[in-house]
C-alpha cells in the first residue's frame, strides 16, 4: 500500500492524538491544557492553525474519542460509517497545496478551519484510505496487557503486535523468557 508523505503525517497525528488519552483514571491526560495542545500542534507541524483556546482543547479531546472509536471498530463497515460522520462534520474541502518546503499534497480541511476540523478532515481521510484499500485491520491497539496504545501496522505481512517492539514487545518477550527459565528450573 502506497502511503504519501501527507497521509503518513496525518496518520502519525491521529495515532499520537489517540494515545494522549489517559489509559485509566489515575493516568494523566496527554492533552491536559492548551499548552499541551500547542505542543502537539508544533510536534506534528500542523499548518494554518491560529491561536488555540480552551474551546479548541475541548473539541480536540472529543475528536480523540471519535478517532479511538475507529480503531476499536469491529469491522470495516462500522469504521467506514464512523469515518464518514467524522469527515462530513469537519466540512471537508480538498485542495492542493505546496507549503513549508513540502511538494504538492492535499489538504482536506477548509481554509480557516479549527484545529479539530483540520485534524478530523486530514486524519479521517488518511484512515479512509486504509478502509478503501481493504487494510482496516492495520489500525490496531497494542497487544501488551498493560498497554492499549493505538498504532498503524505498516509491516509487509501485517504482523506487528505492539505499539513499540523495544518497550512493550521486548518487555513481554523478557517476561516470557523468565517464566520459561523459572519453569525449567523447577
Amino acid at each position: 500500500m502506497l502511503i504519501t508523505h501527507d497521509t503518513r503525517c496525518a496518520l502519525d497525528a491521529v495515532v499520537d492524538l489517540v494515545n494522549t488519552a489517559p489509559e485509566d483514571e489515575a493516568a494523566p491526560d496527554g492533552l491536559a491544557d492548551v499548552a499541551a495542545l500547542e505542543q502537539f500542534v508544533q510536534k506534528h507541524d500542523i499548518s494554518e492553525v491560529g491561536v488555540l483556546t480552551e474551546l479548541d482543547l475541548s473539541a480536540v479531546r472529543r475528536l480523540r474519542s471519535r478517532f479511538a472509536a475507529i480503531f476499536a471498530a469491529p469491522d470495516a463497515r462500522t469504521a467506514a460509517g464512523l469515518i464518514n460522520e467524522l469527515v462530513a462534520a469537519a466540512g471537508t474541502t480538498p485542495r492542493l497545496t505546496d507549503h513549508d518546503g513540502y511538494d504538492w499534497h492535499i489538504h482536506y480541511f477548509a481554509p480557516g478551519a479549527s484545529v479539530a476540523d483540520h485534524l478530523a478532515a486530514d486524519g479521517g481521510m488518511a484512515l479512509a484510505f486504509f478502509v478503501v484499500a481493504g487494510e482496516r485491520e492495520r489500525l490496531r491497539r497494542c497487544e501488551a496487557p498493560d498497554c492499549r496504545h493505538a498504532f498503524v501496522d505498516l509491516s509487509r505481512n501485517r504482523s506487528r503486535r505492539y505499539c513499540d517492539s523495544r518497550t512493550c514487545g521486548n518487555r513481554l518477550h523478557v517476561a516470557a523468557y523468565r517464566a520459561r527459565r523459572k519453569e525449567a528450573a523447577g
